[in-house]
């Protein structure tokens, strides 16, 4: 072992020897260098408490479920099903990419949904913000609005599995039509919907690759892939009948009537 290292050992143990034997120049001091935290959450007392404690719980699951709300109450899922066929139909892979089809697809919603908003935030959100509401009826004539919306585009048969599986009557209206109901048969309203578009979306691009495979076998080209060759013809096609815009327009169109 070299002198330099046999000093800095010694000045090690001189040190921990110092330190440990209670010598002023390398003791430690005697307070606490780091200040105690104590943190107390304060419930209440009585039913107030607890109260306010279930709403938090609440408030806590409503935000973690927004997702699903999302998707399943209102345009989005439409949306984003005939985006992705027409990527599919297109065979262009990941290209849009996922981030710019659901990015799409949200705008899309917010733009559908905007009246049904504004109904929510005139009507519920802003007499409750400004305390002439509570929050029971806030919630219930919030959830109006989004009825409404939903009452439009489902379908009678899918209201009605659903309705009779309950064994619940028959409503009268949107007004009276359980949630628990209405939103799963609003979701395979769209999942139908939006597979019809599908369906019709596909159609051209299948054309394009059956004339493309026929002609490489007419020129016994078997081991070459129609998908290559048939990729930039159905790009091209989509660019000039303007496909985003199209496609866009009947999205927008299925939800005015």
């Amino acid at each position: 072992m070299s002198i330099n290292k046999r000093l800095a050992l010694l000045f090690a143990a001189v040190f921990l020897l110092s330190v440990y034997s209670g010598d002023t120049a390398f003791a430690a001091p005697s307070g606490n260098l780091i200040p105690g935290l104590n943190v107390n959450i304060d419930a209440g007392s009585g039913t107030t408490g607890a109260s306010n404690t279930i709403t938090v719980i609440l408030l806590l699951t409503v935000l973690s479920l927004a997702p699903s709300f999302l998707i399943l109450m209102t345009s989005f899922t439409r949306i984003v099903i005939v985006m992705g066929f027409v990527r599919t139909s297109l065979g262009t892979q990941q290209m849009p990419p996922n981030q710019v089809l659901i990015g799409l697809s949200l705008f899309l919603t917010l733009f559908i949904m905007s009246p049904t908003l504004g109904q929510i935030n005139d009507t519920a959100l802003q007499p409750f913000l400004k305390g002439e509401m509570n929050q029971t009826a806030a919630l219930q004539q919030a959830s109006l609005p989004v009825k409404e919306f939903m009452w439009k585009h489902t379908r009678p048969k899918d209201l009605k599995l659903f309705l009779d599986y309950t064994k619940a009557d028959a409503p009268t209206g949107y007004e009276d039509t359980p949630l628990t109901a209405l939103v799963p048969a609003f979701a395979i309203s769209e999942l139908k919907t939006a597979f019809q578009m599908g369906f019709m979306i596909f159609i051209p691009f299948l054309v394009i690759d059956m004339i493309i495979a026929s002609a490489l076998m007419a020129m016994g080209m078997m081991m070459l892939p129609p998908v290559m060759i048939s990729l930039p013809f159905k790009i091209l096609l989509f660019i000039l009948v303007d496909g985003w815009y199209l496609v866009v327009k009947s999205l927008l169109l299925s939800y005015s009537t």
